[in-house]
């Protein structure tokens, strides 16, 4: 007898189909990714190439500004329907040919991402270091246009550069690769905290916008709980939030300050850390990173506190606005040439 899709005895509520279907649908999803990623690959090929073509014509004199807008106004005739070949955006392709073209670690990764990234890396970095850097990063963390944009705006690269995280040496001893997952100054602009705000407001914050903090954080930071339970002693206490670093396989534990930091803090993030090797940490994880989170720190102050901390433990402020970008390009410019005449000196 054959088979019949009305057969009532085939799949007859909605739990059997998504059991029954789920290979199948993730079969699907994981095939249009991969379409969507080969389509990306060889888009930025076609803009390579072009771009390519179009500064070898002009270096060579064989072509001149004019013709390329000859070429956009031909592309348009002959290929109607056809966008993304403006003269704007010509010229676009050339100067994305030239800018990677001599640059052996970044060339094989601009497939990666998408055109749109690259247009904003391009407008807005203008250091070899500092394209390098987004495009890693981009890379790495799997950022959205959008989020791509926000850390521009932010000045991650500079910030990174300027302002290294402040750990303690447990930190190096045991997580030395930690060092390159945290930051020294996270921004919270998404919270829309007012300047004045209590400890409680900024937990509810966080936890009500806990996607966009993950992923200020940084890649593979998991969530595990917030006022995250402890007993010591008979004695009950509870963790800001407690989360999991998958690729430095351990436990984080956050401490949230509304005010500046104080050397005193240490001592209670100490013994979180302590309280959760002995009784939550699983055998084969590694010793637990302390995260105090506060809205503003002096750095010598911090520097002696964190000197003889024997937990892995690290200092950073957040940041409830973005910051001056432009300050900060400044204070990255001075710094570079800083470095440039210790470089000549030397």
């Amino acid at each position: 007898m054959p088979l019949s899709d009305s057969n009532p005895k085939h799949l007859q509520n909605t739990g059997t189909e998504e059991t029954t279907f789920a290979e199948i649908v993730q079969l699907i999803a994981a095939s249009q990714e991969k379409a969507v990623r080969a389509v990306n690959t060889v888009l930025i090929d076609l803009y390579w190439n072009v771009g390519e073509i179009i500064s070898r014509k002009i270096a060579s004199s064989e072509w001149g500004d004019g013709v390329v807008r000859q070429l956009a106004e031909y592309i348009v005739r002959t290929q109607p329907g056809l966008r993304g070949f403006t003269r704007a955006n010509l010229f676009r392709m050339r100067q994305f040919y030239e800018t990677y073209r001599d640059d052996e670690k970044v060339a094989p990764l601009v497939r990666q991402l998408p055109w749109s990234h690259h247009l904003l890396i391009l407008a807005q970095s203008k250091r070899q270091e500092e394209r390098e850097f987004y495009i890693q990063t981009a890379i790495h963390e799997g950022w959205s246009k959008r989020e791509l944009e926000r850390q521009l705006d932010s000045a991650l690269f500079a910030r990174v550069v300027l302002s290294p995280p402040k750990v303690s040496p447990a930190v190096r001893q045991f997580h030395p690769e930690a060092v390159s997952v945290f930051k020294d100054a996270y921004t919270l602009e998404f919270l829309g905290l007012p300047e004045i705000h209590a400890e409680a407001d900024l937990h509810r914050a966080l936890l009500d916008r806990l996607k966009d903090f993950l992923i200020e954080l940084g890649r593979d930071f998991c969530f595990v709980g917030s006022e995250y339970p402890l007993q010591v002693g008979g004695q009950d206490f509870a963790l800001d939030l407690l989360l999991f670093h998958r690729g430095l396989n351990c436990l984080v534990a956050i401490e949230l300050k509304i005010n500046a930091f104080r050397p005193e803090y240490m001592g209670k993030l100490d013994f979180y850390l302590e309280a959760l090797d002995r009784t939550v940490r699983k055998s084969h994880e590694r010793p637990s990173i302390g995260l105090l989170l506060c809205a503003s720190k002096n750095d010598e102050v911090v520097e002696y506190a964190l000197s003889r901390s024997l937990s892995p433990a690290l200092v950073a402020e957040y940041q409830t606005q973005l910051p001056d970008k432009k300050l900060l390009q400044a204070k990255l410019h001075e710094f570079y040439q800083q470095k440039a005449l210790s470089d000549t000196d030397g």
